[in-house]
């Protein structure tokens, strides 16, 4: 596979999809890949940081989310992607409905580990973070394993 970009989505862009922008691009990074991941929301707190509560409990996790900027999901940015990541089922179905032919691009970011969906943490407690951030952090290792994956024979 020769994927060159993915775009990780969630509803604000300040918790989940930044959190799986980072720690996937730290994983496929730490495989040598040079695949660009960066990060959108379908109902985006646009020009927000990412949540305090999801930046202090991945920086405990070693993920930084410094420098995170909210933005708005639109079908030009998902036509720059070649896959799009989103964490609720419920995602993949906005994206077909505002961008049809982005359909085949769009996947869960859990898929490779139950598929799911990954609940939203916003507003919730440090614990609940932790489970997802630990949702977040299965997932990326597995696509980050999935898209480096190099046949031999």
């Amino acid at each position: 596979m020769n994927l060159r970009s993915v775009l990780v989505v969630c509803v604000g862009n300040i918790c989940r999809s930044p959190v799986g922008e980072r720690a996937l691009a730290a994983d496929l990074a730490a495989r040598g890949a040079e695949i660009m991941v960066s990060s959108a929301g379908l109902g985006a707190l646009v020009g927000h940081g990412a949540d305090a509560t999801a930046s202090t409990v991945a920086a405990r996790h070693g993920v930084s989310l410094d420098g995170h900027v909210a933005r708005q999901f639109t079908r030009a940015l998902g036509q720059a992607h070649e896959l799009i990541l989103v964490m609720e089922p419920g995602h993949r179905q906005e994206i077909a409905r505002l961008a049809p032919d982005l359909s085949g691009r769009v996947m869960l970011f859990d898929h490779w580990c139950g598929g799911k969906g990954i609940a939203d943490p916003y507003r919730r407690s440090a614990e609940f973070h932790e489970a997802v951030f630990g949702q977040i952090r299965d997932g990326a290792s597995l696509w980050a394993e999935k898209l480096t994956y190099k046949a031999y024979g």
